[in-house]
């Protein structure tokens, strides 16, 4: 997908109460995927999994390209992933976990925002991502909560959030990703806003353990 058709979906958008930021936003912010987690829960490496036609990765990759042009894995095994031609990126604080990867993430991209998405979320959707991407300007995080929770696995992340993070990694040997967020301006999207997203309540959906796999499996046929 090129600007034009990203900015041309961008505009036919349902829009959940205003919105802010430019049209050109998707020119702004890389895609970030982490896969580098240890998948304890499932037992092998679920970045990998057959999902369907093709493996989760892979998926969750092609969805995000439906949204940013710009697209870079964070991973602690680059070998594994090299056959996606995409750049890959390892933690700069092995061991720390997601808020690591997206440390990562933002060091690396060449845009001012990245939008983070972890690898076992199958059902994302792209027309969300950017609309959660236009709320960026002026804040460091959009994120969406549901009552006390968030969503930080498939959120917008600012270049401004990297000397909290930093400050987070340097003090905590594994820290949550939202520990930070007192630190800096954060957007949060009411989740109940966000009803007129077709699939809105599997967006959210992750892939943990074998019975999770199932009940993906399940929603995808």
């Amino acid at each position: 997908m090129d600007r034009k058709e990203k900015n041309e979906l961008i505009g036919s958008l349902p829009v959940p109460g205003k919105s802010t930021g430019g049209e050109d936003i998707a020119g702004q912010v890389t895609g970030v995927v982490l896969a580098g987690g240890s998948s304890r829960r499932m037992g092998f490496n679920k970045a990998l999994i057959q999902f369907g036609p093709e493996k989760l990765l892979e998926r969750v990759v092609a969805l995000v390209k439906k949204a940013f042009t710009g697209v870079i894995l964070v991973a602690n095994e680059p070998d594994k992933y090299a056959y996606l031609g995409l750049p890959v990126v390892g933690d700069i604080y092995p061991g720390r976990g997601p808020l690591a990867g997206i440390h990562a993430g933002l060091c690396a991209a060449p845009t001012p925002y990245i939008f983070v998405v972890a690898c076992d979320m199958p059902f994302i959707d792209p027309g969300l991502a950017l609309y959660l991407s236009r709320q960026a300007p002026g804040f460091d995080v959009v994120v969406v909560r549901d009552g006390p929770y968030l969503e930080p696995l498939f959120a917008v992340y600012g270049k401004g959030c990297l000397g909290a993070i930093e400050s987070i990694l340097r003090s905590k040997n594994r820290a949550r990703v939202v520990d930070f967020f007192p630190d800096v301006r954060v957007k949060y999207i009411e989740r109940r806003d966000l009803s007129g997203f077709a699939g809105v309540d599997r967006v959210f959906t992750n892939i943990n353990t074998p019975q999770d796999l199932e009940r993906a499996l399940h929603i995808l046929k």
